[in-house]
């Protein structure tokens, strides 16, 4: 976790040319699983790159529990989405937003993983 800001920056080293996000951060949550260090790694991922193109939580789909910690994640996103558009960090647009979390729960990832 201490990392992320390193790692991050340094995925933009791994830019081609129609490929958003070439190059992932991973999911931190692995290893830090807890809402601080979920919070983190997105926040640091959204200072160093562009949010918009990570490919969103990653986990064992063949454990029934997982479902519940997409729904974890997702709540996560969406508080910290909400409060940058309290704070006026990010336009108060609800269809960006909307997609946006669409995009990072599932759409991304699609993309990511079928053009590979």
């Amino acid at each position: 976790q201490k990392d992320n800001v390193t790692l991050a920056g340094m995925m933009g080293n791994f830019y081609e040319e129609g490929v958003p996000g070439k190059v992932q951060l991973g999911s931190g949550w692995w290893f830090v699983d807890h809402i601080d260090g979920m919070e983190r790694q997105m926040k640091d991922y959204a200072n160093v790159g562009l949010l918009s193109h990570f490919i969103g939580m990653l986990t064992d789909s063949r454990s029934f529990l997982s479902y519940a910690r997409h729904d974890y994640f997702r709540r996560i996103l969406c508080n910290i989405l909400g409060d940058w558009v309290e704070k006026g960090s990010v336009p108060n647009d609800m269809k960006q937003m909307e997609q946006m979390v669409r995009n990072i729960c599932f759409n991304n990832a699609e993309r990511y993983f079928l053009e590979r």
